[in-house]
């Protein structure tokens, strides 16, 4: 072996003739390598006039003086180019951009920054862009602004974009979370099932579902928005002549608890627009027919929401109650705590509000 094994340094041999010249030749070589500092690395053709001692990073496409010399080091010595082929490890300093760089095999890269571009960064534990990761945080970056684009179909994309979010089963939870102060106060994303829903919270403990979607048919859901479906479970009996809350004492639906069946109210959990109705029967008590049966919604049980709305004769009405009499429709501006209740009235005679078709629901608008 005639050369050393890393740096290919010339060894000067036993009894060789003028060892003063392999001698030199080595301290050349060790003078462009030791403490490598390339005034460029943008560069494929040599300049006119180099200095003794320049050192170049040549870039793709050399030629002239650099033809193949590729990503090799161009060095300019007595005279003369001479090309330093780099080694994994090589480190240089690039002199009209202060960065340092290191030879990975294939390339240069940036030492201790952002990789070239096309470089490849594989199975990287962490990444900090702006601040440390941590492993409970292995992507984490500081940012004031974030931008994703598509590649386009002139740089060989397609235009599109994507961002995908998977998850091992449906039983786990893929989604994103929204941030005061580092508390969650949103959630959006399937969480426990592969429906997909919204969530927010006063506190980051408690939350309240604003919107979901079944994923298998694709309904819409506002669990957050108080509705209910009331209705009587008896038939009451209600005197003549005299405005009687329709006890409406059972649901089949009550979202966010705005109805209480024991009082037989609906109240208002904030201030809004809110829609009801209600559908209202009779049902003859013994041989007595009312002239008219009238019912109405009533604002925290002294104020009328609505007009009285008046069955004038009950006479064509089936007298077992399974026949509605009267349909009511109404929207109404509430405070929040305002209550709405149902009441009716028979006229001249008494009667029951059935069982059977008697009805009250509501829900929020906006």
């Amino acid at each position: 072996m005639d050369q050393t094994a890393k740096l290919d340094l010339p060894y000067i041999m036993p009894s060789q003739a003028q060892k003063h010249v392999t001698h030199n030749e080595a301290l050349r070589l060790l003078d462009g390598l030791v403490q490598m500092s390339v005034l460029d690395r943008d560069l494929p053709d040599p300049p006119v006039s180099p200095a003794n001692g320049n050192l170049y990073l040549v870039a793709a496409g050399g030629s002239g003086a650099w033809a193949g010399w590729d990503a090799g080091i161009a060095y300019y010595v007595d005279g003369a180019w001479q090309r330093l082929a780099p080694r994994p490890g090589w480190r240089a300093w690039v002199e009209d951009e202060g960065k340092l760089i290191v030879f990975d095999g294939s390339g240069w890269q940036v030492l201790g920054g952002i990789p070239e571009s096309g470089a490849e960064i594989q199975n990287a534990a962490l990444v900090g862009v702006g601040t440390t990761a941590d492993a409970a945080n292995p992507f984490s970056a500081k940012v004031n602004k974030a931008l994703w684009t598509a590649l386009y179909a002139a740089e060989g994309g397609n235009g599109d974009l994507f961002y995908t979010m998977n998850k091992e089963a449906p039983g786990g939870d893929v989604g994103f979370l929204m941030q005061s102060a580092f508390v969650t106060r949103a959630l959006m994303g399937l969480f426990g099932t592969d429906d997909w829903r919204l969530s927010v919270s006063p506190d980051g403990s408690t939350f309240h579902d604003a919107i979901s979607a079944d994923g298998d048919s694709g309904r819409v859901l506002l669990p957050g928005n108080g509705k209910f479906l009331g209705y009587l479970d008896y038939d009451q009996y209600i005197a003549a002549d005299a405005w009687t809350k329709v006890a409406i004492n059972d649901t089949d639906y009550n979202d966010q608890g705005v109805f209480d069946a024991g009082t037989g109210r609906f109240t208002a959990p904030a201030a809004g627009l809110y829609y009801f109705g209600a559908a209202i029967g009779w049902k003859q008590n013994n041989t007595n027919v009312p002239a008219a049966a009238k019912a109405k919604l009533v604002r925290n049980g002294a104020v009328d929401l609505t007009a009285p709305l008046v069955a004038p004769s009950l006479s064509a009405i089936a007298t077992d109650g399974s026949e509605a009499v009267l349909h009511l429709n109404a929207m109404a501006q509430l405070a929040a705590g305002d209550t709405v209740e149902l009441q009716q009235i028979f006229s001249d005679l008494d009667g029951y509000v059935p069982q059977t078709v008697t009805r009250f629901w509501g829900s929020w608008v906006a």
